[in-house]
């Protein structure tokens, strides 16, 4: 058995990959595949109309906000989001808090001025920026919920005079979150509602065509909203995959019942980290991601020891980002907490072995 702690493409329910197989080469009974039915037919539409109520249940979604399931990943959204909110002359603030939120300005300002509010870059990343002022005369302002790579994360969030875009790429359904206090959120899938090919975007209503600029059709949010997500032919696999994931995070309690179990999960490891002397985290206690777990040796000469005994039990995908090193173990919704024990016992026995 293999134990999947891989940062994305990130582990997917068994049960899903089981009925998604299933659906690859016999959909609905149809007796044709999910690769090569027609966006347009109603079996299919009836799998997005679908995804996108289990989305709007499964986080509450208020009135006046519309969910899409676009192409591109979340790095397409580092540009779009400020092609459609960014007016020309205008400017917007960004936190920087990790790579992806590096690229996120780096995108922005091809659309205007970018106001960087608060940076944690002096410390390599290692926690969340937290008090900081928001000028009310930007567009908006845009953070990133959790970093991978560092393995720090936002565990609240802040009230705002402009509207909040963020990047929830890898902590979206992970635990509740009030919508109504964005005006924009994007999310690849591949952590935790589907593979890659598929981002999750939901954008209030109310915020778009504000800019003054014409924007192309494929780039357009309303054009999107218009078209159902179907302005063109959408990832039809990977938006029914997604569906299947919601289907089964609802049947286990939704977002606060899978939000308990991802603590539990944590608590966890963080407490074998804490405890054992071989190893150490890499980020501040109160920003520690519950979703990617970062860690290195106190010793680096036990790394490569280290991963070879975690391979030899099964445990794929817990070495570290190359721009960090270390050990990064990704907890996302799909793995369950027997794998969280198989890594814990094997740090605690790599501890007996090297006393």
């Amino acid at each position: 058995m293999k134990h999947n702690f891989g940062a994305g493409p990130g582990i997917l329910p068994h049960e899903v990959l089981k009925q998604a197989a299933e659906g690859v080469l016999n959909f609905n009974g149809t007796g044709l595949s999910i690769l090569e039915i027609s966006h347009r037919s109603a079996d299919f539409e009836a799998v997005l109309d679908e995804a996108v109520k289990l989305v709007k249940e499964l986080l509450n979604v208020p009135e006046g906000y519309s969910v899409l399931f676009l192409q591109g990943g979340a790095s397409t959204q580092f540009a779009m989001a400020p092609y459609n909110l960014l007016p020309e002359g205008g400017k917007a603030a960004y936190v920087e808090s990790g790579v992806w939120a590096k690229k996120a300005i780096k995108e922005a300002a091809y659309f205007g001025g970018v106001e960087v509010v608060a940076t944690s870059k002096e410390s390599n990343f290692t926690y969340i920026p937290k008090k900081f002022d928001i000028p009310k005369d930007v567009a908006y302002i845009h953070i990133t919920s959790n970093n991978t790579i560092y393995g720090t994360e936002m565990h609240e969030f802040f009230k705002s005079p402009v509207p909040v875009v963020c990047d929830m790429s890898s902590d979206i359904f992970s635990r509740p979150v009030n919508v109504a206090d964005f005006g924009l959120i994007y999310a690849g899938a591949q952590k935790n509602m589907g593979p890659a090919g598929v981002t999750l975007v939901i954008v209030k209503n109310d915020i778009l065509g504000k800019t003054g600029r014409n924007i192309p059709s494929m780039f357009n949010y309303q054009t999107q909203i218009e078209g159902g997500s179907m302005y063109n032919t959408p990832p039809c696999f990977a938006i029914y995959v997604s569906m299947l994931t919601l289907r089964w995070l609802k049947a286990k309690g939704g977002v606060a019942g899978i939000e308990q179990e991802n603590i539990a999960k944590a608590n966890a490891l963080y407490a074998e980290i804490d405890r054992n002397p071989l190893f150490k985290g890499v980020c501040v206690p109160e920003d520690r991601s519950r979703m990617n777990v970062c860690f290195v040796m106190e010793n680096p000469e036990h790394e490569k020891p280290f991963l070879k005994l975690c391979e030899e039990k099964g445990i794929v995908g817990v070495k570290g980002h190359r721009s960090v090193g270390g050990f990064r173990a990704s907890i996302y919704n799909a793995l369950p907490i027997t794998s969280v024990h198989v890594l814990i016992d094997a740090m605690q026995e790599f501890q007996e072995k090297n006393k």
